[in-house]
C-alpha cells in the first residue's frame, strides 16, 4: 500500500511542472496531499529516521514555528495566523521531495526530462502568441485560447502574465536533462545552444524584465564555473542577444508607435499606435493611444517615483514602525488600505498585496529575526548543494538557486500558491540533483 502511495506521490511530482500551467488549484491540492501523506508516514509509520540530520530541514521547522509565534503581535491576527499555519505545506515541499520522493536517481532523470519538455512547450506556445499580434488589440490567443488582459504582454499557456518567470526558473533544470539524455557531445552542444537561445528570447518578449535579467545572471554563473561548457554558454548568450536584436527590429510591437509621454509611474508610458482602419473608414491609417508600463530606463532614472520605489519605501516605513515583530504575514495590503499612516503613500497606483521582494517581505511582515531566519534557511540550502560543487549538476543547481533568490529584483510572494509552491518545488529538485554523480564530457 505504501509503495502505491509513494508511486502516486512521485507521479504528482513528475507532472507538477505541467500542472502549473493549469493555474493554482491542482498544483496546490497535489502538494498538500503529498505533504499530508509525508506527515502520516513520519509520525505514524516512523519512516525517515534521518529527517533532522540535515540542518536546512531543522531550520525549516524553526522558521515555521517562529512565524506562528510572531503572528501573536500582528496587526490583523486572522490574516497572519491563516497564512502562517498553512505555510507548512510549502515549507515541506523540499523536504519530502529530497527525503522521500527523489531518492532514486532514475526518478530525478525522468523529472528533468519532463521539465525540459514543459519549458520547450511554454516557449513555443508563447512565441506562437507573440506572432499572433495586431496593433489594435495587441497579442492574440495562444493555442489554448488564453488572451492577455494587458496590452503588450504575453500569457503563453497560462492565465496569468508569467511565461517568462516560468521558463527562467525552470530552464536550467531542463539543461540538466540535455546533459543526461544526449551522450553525443556535438548533439548535446547544439541542443543546448538552441534551448538556451529559445529561453532567452521568450524571457525578453514576455516583457518580464526580471525574468530575463535573472536568467542571464544564471548563464553568467555557468560561464564562470561550468568550465567544460563555457564556450557553449558564451555562444548561447551571443545567439540570445542576436535573436533579441532581430525581433526588436522586425516585430511591429516594437516599431508601430510614437511615444507621447514617458514617466516612471504605473502605466506611465503613453504611446500612439498605428493600425489599418476597418473597411467602413475613409482613412487608410488609424491611431489609438495606449498606456503601458514605463520603460526600464525611465524606472531606473526616477526609481523613487516609480511604483516599485513607492512600494519599497512603504515597506521600509512599515518595518521601521514594527522593527522586531513585523506587521504580520499578509498584512501589507491590510495596513496600506486601513491605516491612515500608510494610506495614499503609493501614488498613481493601488495598494498591493506584498512588498514585491522576498527579503523585504520577510523583513516587513516578520521583523528582523524573521528575515534573519529566512536568510539562514537560504544559506543552508546553498551550502548543502555547494558541498559537491565540482559536479556539473551541482553547478546547475546553484545557478538555478541564484535565479530564484537573487536579492536585487522584484518578486512575487512566497505566501501565494503559484509562486510559493513552484519556488520550493525547485528548491527540492536542486537539492535532489546533487544525488547524481554522473560525469559530463
Amino acid at each position: 500500500m505504501i509503495n502505491k502511495i509513494e508511486n502516486l506521490a512521485y507521479l504528482l511530482i513528475l507532472i507538477f511542472p505541467l500542472s502549473l500551467i493549469t493555474g493554482n488549484a491542482f498544483p496546490d491540492i497535489s502538494i498538500t496531499f503529498i505533504g499530508l501523506i509525508f506527515i502520516y508516514l513520519y509520525f505514524f509509520k516512523k519512516q525517515f529516521s534521518d529527517l533532522f540530520t540535515h540542518k536546512w530541514i531543522l531550520i525549516s521547522f524553526i522558521f515555521w514555528l517562529f512565524i506562528i509565534f510572531i503572528s501573536l503581535f500582528s496587526e490583523n491576527k486572522y490574516l497572519a495566523y491563516r497564512d502562517a499555519l498553512i505555510f507548512i505545506r510549502i515549507i515541506l515541499i523540499p523536504i519530502f521531495i529530497y527525503i522521500w520522493i527523489l531518492r532514486d536517481t532514475k526518478r530525478i532523470k525522468k523529472l528533468t526530462l519532463v521539465i525540459f519538455i514543459a519549458v520547450l512547450f511554454v516557449c513555443l506556445d508563447t512565441i506562437y502568441q507573440f506572432l499572433n499580434y495586431d496593433p489594435l488589440n495587441g497579442f492574440g490567443k495562444d493555442i489554448f485560447g488564453n488572451l492577455p488582459d494587458f496590452y503588450g504582454r504575453l500569457t503563453g499557456p497560462f492565465t496569468e502574465l508569467v511565461p517568462g518567470a516560468y521558463v527562467s526558473k525552470f530552464s536550467l533544470i531542463g539543461l540538466a536533462s540535455i546533459l543526461l539524455f544526449f551522450q553525443n557531445n556535438k548533439i548535446q552542444n547544439i541542443i543546448m545552444i538552441f534551448y538556451l537561445t529559445l529561453v532567452g528570447l521568450v524571457t525578453y518578449i514576455s516583457g518580464e524584465r526580471m525574468a530575463l535579467a535573472t536568467f542571464l545572471l544564471g548563464l553568467f554563473f555557468l560561464i564562470i564555473f561550468f568550465k567544460k561548457k563555457r564556450v557553449i554558454f558564451l555562444i548561447s548568450i551571443i545567439f540570445i542577444f542576436s535573436s533579441i536584436f532581430f525581433v526588436y527590429k522586425t516585430h511591429p510591437i516594437y516599431n508601430d508607435y510614437t511615444i507621447l509621454n514617458s514617466t516612471p509611474y504605473h502605466l506611465g508610458l503613453s504611446v500612439e499606435k498605428y493600425y489599418k482602419c476597418n473597411n467602413n473608414s475613409d482613412k487608410t491609417e488609424c491611431k489609438k493611444i495606449i498606456h503601458l508600463q514605463p520603460s526600464f530606463i525611465e524606472v531606473l532614472k526616477n526609481f523613487n517615483e516609480s511604483a516599485y520605489g513607492q512600494i519599497y519605501s512603504l515597506g521600509i516605513k512599515m518595518w521601521k514602525d514594527h522593527p522586531w515583530q513585523g506587521i504580520g504575514l499578509n498584512n501589507f495590503n491590510y495596513l496600506c488600505q486601513n491605516n491612515p499612516k500608510y494610506q495614499n503613500l503609493i501614488k498613481n497606483y493601488n495598494c498591493v498585496t506584498h512588498p514585491h521582494n522576498f527579503y523585504l517581505q520577510w523583513l516587513v511582515e516578520t521583523g528582523i529575526f524573521g528575515l534573519l531566519l529566512f536568510i539562514i534557511y537560504i544559506y543552508l540550502i546553498f551550502n548543502f548543494v555547494n558541498k559537491n560543487k565540482s559536479l556539473p549538476f551541482t553547478i546547475i543547481s546553484l545557478a538555478t538557486l541564484i535565479i530564484l533568490f537573487w536579492p536585487i529584483m522584484s518578486t512575487g510572494s512566497l505566501l501565494k500558491n503559484w509562486m510559493g509552491v513552484s519556488t520550493f518545488y525547485i528548491i527540492g529538485i536542486c537539492l535532489s540533483l546533487t544525488r547524481i554523480k554522473q560525469k559530463i564530457l
